[in-house]
């Protein structure tokens, strides 16, 4: 059976479905909405939270301030710092004012959103002092491709990341052909952001024959291929309660190996490097 975890290189393990908050409080008029999606997540055992200072202006950090009041110590906590901010002292004010808006004193996870023009070994050292003092538990990176890790882990502290958040889903596979492996044999496991491709894999004809098979949806059948790659994390967003419930509900699919073979044919793993993509 998949695993329902994935061991961060520290050996703490975190759950394989988090939540998302990609364009979460960017209207006050739907906070309301996005703090019940996000505490029912909690209330289902679905106890990661992604969330960074770019979404929403900040908006979306202040959202799950409010859905986790309370209820902190169940919440593994992800953010992301801007490379514009990425500088020593620029990351230092960062983590400070997204602990604010969060109402919380520490960053379980706090990543590079992507590589800007700050050298990468400050920004690393500003992780490793906010660590050492108890700000953030972990840090890790986002938007890496695989040469960029290798050029990390060369520098002092690289080895300390503990995560690799990047676009992955059936319908975006590159990363498979060099850096998920270059992941995989370092123990870094890899967060992959739109794993729904924000609901585009949902109308796909030929993912909607294969969950039918499971009594599910063809978004539900795209997070259980997800969560079954190992050392892989899905962080769907969902601002709905049944949408949060059906994502939930993901984790009990079982695929088969006939299940896998035919999402190969729809949707073909790489045969050659591709540019990381973004979105």
């Amino acid at each position: 059976m998949p695993s329902t975890t994935a061991t961060l290189p520290s050996g703490e393990a975190v759950p394989v479905l988090g939540q998302g908050t990609w364009m979460m409080g960017e209207d006050r008029g739907r906070a309301a909405d996005e703090v019940a999606a996000l505490r029912l997540g909690l209330d289902l055992g679905v106890t990661l939270i992604d969330t960074a200072e770019m979404y929403g202006n900040g908006g979306a950090e202040k959202v799950v301030g409010e859905a986790i009041a309370g209820r902190r110590d169940e919440v593994f906590l992800v953010s992301k710092v801007l490379p514009s901010n990425a500088s020593r002292n620029g990351v230092v004010r960062a983590c400070e004012a997204s602990l604010k808006r969060m109402r919380t004193d520490r960053i379980d996870l706090y990543l590079l959103h992507w590589r800007g023009g700050v050298p990468l070994a400050e920004t690393i050292a500003v992780f490793e002092e906010l660590r050492h003092s108890g700000k953030i538990r972990h840090w890790g990176v986002s938007n890496f491709d695989a040469d960029d890790m290798e050029e990390m882990e060369r520098l002092p502290a690289g080895k300390n990341a503990q995560a690799n958040q990047v676009l992955y889903n059936l319908g975006r596979r590159g990363i498979e052909f060099d850096l998920a492996p270059w992941c995989r044999d370092h123990g870094v496991p890899i967060m992959a952001y739109s794993p729904v491709e924000q609901g585009a894999l949902a109308d796909d004809a030929g993912l909607q024959a294969i969950a039918a098979r499971h009594d599910a949806t063809a978004a539900q059948l795209a997070l259980a291929w997800i969560m079954a790659r190992p050392g892989v994390i899905a962080i769907p967003k969902a601002t709905r309660l049944e949408h949060v419930r059906q994502n939930a509900a993901a984790r009990d699919i079982r695929l088969t190996p006939q299940d896998l073979a035919e999402l190969d044919t729809l949707f073909p793993p790489p045969a050659r490097k591709r540019p990381l993509e973004m979105i």
